[in-house]
């Protein structure tokens, strides 16, 4: 015991605090362009159907790999002399993403949608070159041993971020309006600037560069193709990526259909943003710091197995709420279980692509395999819809935990098939 509770004195670790209020810096704005927004347009009274159009605004968190190179590479003006790649990179992402919030908070949705839009689109895409950016500087300031620490800390903060984002300012517009609301969001985003102001500048391998005026192709070559090339290089990186799309696939199909299945079963919206939104979020905090800890002590590839198991054993616990219906305790029960169980896996899995970045290409390599993450997420849980129509809760939620079994068949394969070191498969710019 005395081991383990040794493991969280990492957690004080100047460079570990610091993740965690970058991470909530990365989290601000995804409500947003998220949920605060929606209900900004409902009460504006735009049309349900437009208001899910909306959320197309939030398209560039999937596809931020395209520009990942130009973080990774690309030096800012005085920015980057001053400060270097990484925090420069992240000081211009936080002006941009508060000067968004500000210019999306002062827009008026009733009366010019478009505006609205563009400022939302513009949100997006600052917030997820934030989000590359922090990515990068997580990696590259980190040890293997504390990857675990900060990818607990990174959820945690954008937990509180989502919070502040979401339920903070939806009471602030209620009391003081929209821009008011927007506004405050804006200026919490100084956390995160002062945050990068008061760190070191991460270590990087010496890259040779070259000029992208000089010789764009050359710098396509070096930005673009060898980040993917250096991936594509190591033993079993198709295993690497479909292990990537399946690990979550069996959460992912919980949560498209989890809010349908409260609703369907009896709970009020009340009882569902009370233990759902509210407590559950405290469950995959905790989680996600015990997640890190797991790593700490057992390495990356075992904590995925112990949290991925526990996580497909936790679907198990819908089963149990669809029998009983609409009970409350046994609803905190559930939401207890499965948001603890997700919060560690989610910190393994992070931690787990974290290690997979050669560190020559950190930003490009992690937005590549996170944006992968999410995208096969997305598809494959958009069936989830179409199976809840066709079998009972009951099934649907044996069937989930089901979903989970390929992905962790894989990870046993992985770990015995080349067990060099506890992140097998990482890059080899790390190890």
């Amino acid at each position: 015991m005395s081991a383990w509770l040794r493991s969280l004195a990492v957690y004080t670790d100047p460079r570990i605090i610091a993740i965690l209020f970058l991470g909530f810096s990365s989290g601000l704005p995804l409500s947003l362009v998220y949920g605060t927004l929606s209900a900004w347009l409902a009460e504006a009274g735009v049309s349900m159907t437009m208001i899910g159009l909306f959320s197309w605004a939030s398209t560039a968190y999937g596809f931020k790999w395209l520009w990942s190179p130009l973080v990774d590479r690309l030096p800012i003006p005085v920015l980057t002399r001053l400060l270097g790649q990484r925090r420069g990179w992240m000081i211009l992402a936080q002006v941009l993403t508060a000067l968004c919030m500000i210019g999306l908070g002062s827009s008026d949705p009733a009366h010019n949608l478009l505006a609205t839009a563009g400022w939302a689109v513009a949100l997006a895409f600052a917030s997820a070159t934030q989000d590359i950016v922090i990515d990068a500087y997580r990696v590259e300031s980190l040890e293997e041993k504390e990857l675990g620490a900060g990818a607990g800390n990174i959820v945690l903060g954008y937990r509180l971020g989502m919070i502040v984002s979401g339920g903070g300012a939806l009471v602030l517009a209620e009391l003081f309006g929209w821009f008011t609301a927007y506004a405050a969001m804006a200026a919490m985003m100084g956390i995160g600037v002062i945050t990068v102001l008061l760190s070191r500048e991460p270590a990087r391998p010496d890259v040779a560069e070259t000029s992208i005026a000089a010789d764009p192709f050359g710098w396509i070559r070096s930005a673009v193709v060898a980040p993917l090339a250096d991936f594509a290089q190591r033993p079993h990186w198709v295993a690497i990526l479909l292990f990537i799309a399946l690990y979550k696939y069996g959460d992912a199909l919980i949560g498209v259909m989890a809010n349908p299945f409260y609703l369907a079963i009896g709970f009020t919206k009340a009882e569902i943003g009370l233990v759902s939104k509210s407590y559950g979020v405290i469950m995959t905090i905790s989680g996600g710091l015990i997640g890190g800890v797991i790593v700490a002590r057992l390495g990356i590839m075992r904590a995925l197995l112990i949290c991925g198991v526990l996580q497909a054993a936790s679907n198990l616990v819908f089963v149990a709420q669809a029998m009983v219906g609409a009970n409350l305790s046994v609803f905190i029960v559930t939401m207890s279980v499965e948001n603890l169980a997700g919060g560690m896996g989610t910190a393994a899995f992070v931690a787990y692509l974290s290690s997979l970045c050669n560190v020559a290409y950190t930003a490009t390599q992690y937005a590549l395999v996170s944006s992968f993450m999410a995208f096969t997420r997305t598809i494959f849980a958009s069936g989830g819809g179409w199976l809840a129509d066709q079998v009972d809760w009951t099934t649907y939620f044996l069937i989930s935990t089901a979903a989970a079994l390929p992905g962790l068949a894989l990870l046993i394969w992985m770990m015995r098939a080349f067990p060099t070191n506890e992140t097998a498969g990482m890059a080899p710019g790390r190890a």
